[in-house]
């Protein structure tokens, strides 16, 4: 049921806008993390619909390997995640972004949650904002906080969240706050024909008769 809900967003989002679509862009976003309880680093290729210069939104995609720590568990574990989703950025005179980025992953987590509703498909909501900066027309890089609104128990994050929570008075590790960083790459594509042409006129030279 999940994966048909994130599959209608994903179409009602790009249809209801086909006849605003201003540009195409494609990007990869990297992460590696690592605590006390294991770490995780992944991938995660997106195709990006530029609804104007300041909004951009598409579907995504996500790989992910995770381990554990002998620390936290008595047992290592190694699995790997993987899934999808959808993104919407908004960003901010070529300075600094916002937004949120949904997936639904598949994963073979079970160290954490070992009871009998295990759910081996994890729902992920990032709330993100970050540095973004355009170079030459050519790449976008984005460097950006996200913080997972869900925090689902079997989240395949959850072994690098870093940050802990102690208890006041003893000391003692309660949890960790679901935050991690992301660095991502956006790569244009295609670009409106109006827009490319009014630029084009802009640039181009005036003739002056006599």
């Amino acid at each position: 049921m999940k994966r048909i809900i994130v599959i209608f967003l994903i179409f009602v989002s790009c249809n209801s806008f086909s006849q605003k679509i201003e540009g195409t862009e494609i990007g990869f976003d990297g992460f590696f993390g690592a605590s006390t309880m294991g770490g995780a680093f992944g991938i995660g290729p997106k195709f990006g619909f530029l609804m104007n210069e300041n909004l951009i939104l598409g579907p995504s995609f996500r790989y992910q390997r995770n381990w554990t720590s002998s620390y936290y568990t008595a047992t290592k574990y190694h699995y790997n995640n993987y899934g999808g989703g959808f993104f919407l950025h908004a960003r901010y005179k070529n300075v600094i972004y916002g937004g949120f980025e949904m997936e639904v992953l598949k994963t073979a987590n079970t160290y954490i949650d070992t009871s009998a509703v295990f759910k081996r498909v994890v729902p992920t909501l990032f709330i993100c904002a970050g540095f973004s900066k355009e170079f030459s027309g050519i790449v976008r890089l984005n460097v950006g906080l996200y913080y997972d609104v869900i925090n689902s128990k079997n989240s395949p994050f959850r072994s690098a969240y870093a940050i802990p929570i102690k208890n006041a008075q003893s000391g003692a590790i309660q949890g960790y706050i679901p935050l991690i960083y992301r660095i991502s790459f956006f790569f244009p594509l295609t670009h409106n024909k109006k827009q490319s042409k009014s630029k084009k006129t802009e640039e181009e030279p005036v003739e002056e008769t006599w």
